[in-house]
């Protein structure tokens, strides 16, 4: 919910309007009551059609029954669908986010399968909480050569990878790691495309 506390000099609406505003990454109380005070300078209709396209972004947009990808209800994303893919390597990421961050490299033409996260024993989250299971009927259902595991390299991340690994690479699989120029620590949505780039193109089999 809106937090009601932001602003108390507008009426009601518009200060619910701000206090939604406010719960998106990276925006603060002022840049919230910015974004607020210009949607009262649109036109009606816009600020109408702006409205339902919120409505129905969650029945849209949900994820790809084949990577977990973001996609158009009922179909596969793009990527999936696009027969310019290389459908004999998967990149494994953790978060839709991280696809994103890696298509703007350019450095990888294969396809993804989105984990959901990764493991933490300390949270709770094992295997049976990831994508895995939609990830093993991939591999079983069709002719992958290399599985490249691109988790975050923090101690999670890294326990996902190996993992991944320990359980794909009995199969005859090749699975490789993305190596240098990701920090260790470091979130990969938040990586540059230049550093992705290098990461992709220098990964190493685990």
């Amino acid at each position: 919910m809106p937090d009601a506390s932001l602003s108390s000099k507008y009426p009601e609406a518009l200060d619910a309007a701000i206090g939604f505003f406010a719960h998106l990454p990276g925006i603060g109380k002022r840049t919230a009551e910015r974004l607020g005070l210009a949607l009262m300078s649109w036109k009606p209709d816009d600020v109408a059609a702006f409205a339902e396209t919120l409505a129905e972004l969650r029945q849209k947009v949900v994820s790809c029954p084949v990577c977990g990808n973001f996609a158009p209800a009922g179909q596969p994303c793009s990527i999936c669908s696009s027969p310019a893919r290389r459908h004999d390597i998967i990149c494994v990421v953790e978060h839709v986010t991280q696809i994103l961050t890696i298509e703007k490299s350019a450095s990888f033409d294969g396809l993804y399968h989105v984990l959901g996260g990764k493991l933490s024993p300390l949270n709770g989250i094992g295997p049976e909480d990831l994508n895995i299971a939609k990830l093993e009927q991939r591999l079983q259902e069709h002719s992958v050569s290399e599985l490249v595991i691109a988790t975050t390299p923090d101690v999670e991340g890294e326990a996902t990878a190996h993992y991944l690994a320990g359980l794909f690479q009995p199969r005859g699989i090749l699975v490789s790691r993305i190596a240098a120029g990701v920090p260790v620590g470091a979130d990969l949505s938040y990586a540059d495309a230049a550093t992705l780039a290098s990461a992709i193109s220098h990964r190493r089999k685990m």
